[in-house]
């Protein structure tokens, strides 16, 4: 099975990474069917690190197989609670044991500082599927009271087998957030990784023979999303889709999804989320929550605060200062200790970026800071702010996914809440201001999933995250998750009615 092996000699991390490129179907890595490979690209330079191994239908209908047979076999309610939990806190450890590693595959094929990688994603990662792990044994149903003459119960059961489709913006996180509520629950799962960034995937997967899981139970299948992703959704072995991704993909999944097997599907999709800023804010701490908002990741999340509302009083302030802060944050090579803000993902990712950008300057916006290339080679954007910005204008109605803002002035605190819901989207948002009884009137006034009070992109992992409208259907994390990764059972029981 062919492998490929990377030498790090950065200032972050020396070290040598092996991966084996193939698919990981029933335990071991084979090749595929057709043969087919992807290339990688490292969006620093534009450069292929490797090529990986294309998934086809005919991989997915491997992966189905095998996954269905262990899942009859040796998984689900086959395996206690109890033990299923032991695996995955051992390969949280394996995880964490390594994570230097991990976190240097990432920072190569996202382009995400190292930094980030390593105290955010690893981070996350990790105890995600130690949160799960603690839940693994807690799965219950209850008693219901009837009458004298009958016992009814409710039993959470698996759903069988889920295909987990992970997006490119945070690989290996979105892949725990996803794998840990499904296993937990006793379920045996095919990931499909992003073509464009497969790395920590398959490099985990030898961590999951290491850790127990048995032959079956987790399958590593890469490939393209009209291929693999589509065959995964469409397959009839497969009875839950968990996807991360665009609204427009989404909408496909769903439809496949209704047109074979009725699959359950759990949607995490696109956001325009607005950050609201009132006069009266604690404008040092507001300005770095609302860069962290709309910077982090490369401005490559679906919650990134990419609409902001100031309120006329502060606006001037805010702006200088947002300005200047935006203006400090170090855009470079990823492996460089004080890089914020690396590359975007790819080339396509790069055009669409700054096709927006000419969008915003066509339709009347003035750049106010950024909204050019930086560098001479591989896909990285300044820092982008637009002002005199318009409720109308592709700026302020398209999810971008970029490190683009587009700032936007407001009288009151009803204009503000009208602007804010005037989106397709539904999935975050965010209120800045000292009056909580404010806060909390038009934290519940925006319809969104979530809604933060004086911070940005700050969530935890006990607690439920999606999105309203077109953001999304389900919820990932907490206790809520687990509800889509299991069927809720009734069982009666006749303790003495007779006919």
């Amino acid at each position: 099975m062919s492998s490929f092996t990377y030498q790090f000699d950065t200032p972050s991390y020396k070290g040598t990474s092996t991966v084996s490129t193939g698919l990981f179907i029933n335990g071991k890595f084979v090749e595929p069917v057709e043969k087919g490979t992807i290339e990688v690209v490292n969006p620093v330079n534009g450069k292929v690190i490797t090529s990986v191994a294309a998934g086809t239908a005919a991989d997915i209908d491997i992966a189905a197989r095998a996954a269905r047979k262990a899942y009859k076999e040796r998984w689900g309610l086959k395996v206690p609670g109890v033990q299923r939990g032991r695996m995955l806190n051992k390969l949280a450890d394996l995880l964490e044991a390594n994570a230097d590693e991990f976190a240097a595959l990432e920072a190569l094929d996202v382009g995400k500082a190292f930094r980030v990688a390593r105290n955010g994603d690893m981070s996350g990662s990790i105890a995600a599927l130690r949160y799960y792990a603690g839940w693994a044994d807690k799965i219950q149903g209850k008693t219901i009271e009837t009458n004298a003459k009958k016992l009814a119960y409710t039993r959470h059961e698996p759903v069988g087998v889920v295909g987990a489709i992970v997006p490119w913006n945070f690989p290996l996180t979105m892949l725990s957030f996803k794998i840990g509520p499904a296993l937990a629950a006793g379920n045996a799962v095919i990931v499909k990784p992003s073509e464009l960034t497969p790395l920590t995937a398959l490099r985990l997967c030898p961590l999951f023979v290491e850790a127990g899981f048995p032959d079956g139970v987790i399958n590593v299948v890469n490939g393209y999303g009209s291929t693999a992703g589509q065959a995964l959704s469409e397959h009839m072995a497969v009875d839950k889709i968990t996807f991360t991704g665009s609204t427009l993909t989404g909408r496909k999944i769903m439809e496949t999804a209704s047109k074979t097997n009725l699959k359950k599907v759990t949607l995490e999709l696109g956001g325009k989320s607005p950050s609201v800023i009132f006069d009266d804010v604690d404008l040092e701490q507001t300005v770095k929550w609302v860069s962290h908002g709309i910077f982090m990741n490369h401005g490559q999340a679906c919650t990134a605060g990419s609409r902001i509302f100031v309120q006329a009083g502060i606006y001037d302030r805010f702006l200088k200062a947002f300005t200047e802060h935006a203006s400090s944050l170090k855009v470079g090579d990823p492996f460089a200790r004080d890089t914020y803000q690396g590359p975007q993902i790819s080339q396509t990712q790069f055009e669409r970026i700054m096709g927006y950008i000419k969008s915003g300057k066509e339709e009347g916006a003035t750049v106010h800071i950024g909204g050019e290339r930086h560098g001479n080679e591989g896909y990285f954007i300044q820092p982008t702010i637009f002002t005199e910005c318009k409720p109308n204008m592709k700026i302020v109605q398209e999810e971008i996914f970029g490190p683009v803002a587009a700032i936007i002035k407001f009288a009151t605190e009803e204009e503000a809440i009208e602007q804010a819901n005037n989106t397709v989207y539904g999935l975050a948002c965010s209120v800045f201001t000292r009056d909580i009884d404010r806060a909390i009137r038009v934290a519940h006034s925006i319809e969104a999933g979530t809604a933060w009070i004086n911070c940005h992109n700050s969530s935890e992992l006990s607690v439920p995250f999606g999105g309203f409208k077109q953001s999304g259907i389900g919820r990932e994390l907490g206790e809520y998750a687990l509800e889509h990764y299991t069927n809720l059972k009734a069982v009666h029981v006749n303790i003495g009615h007779r006919l």
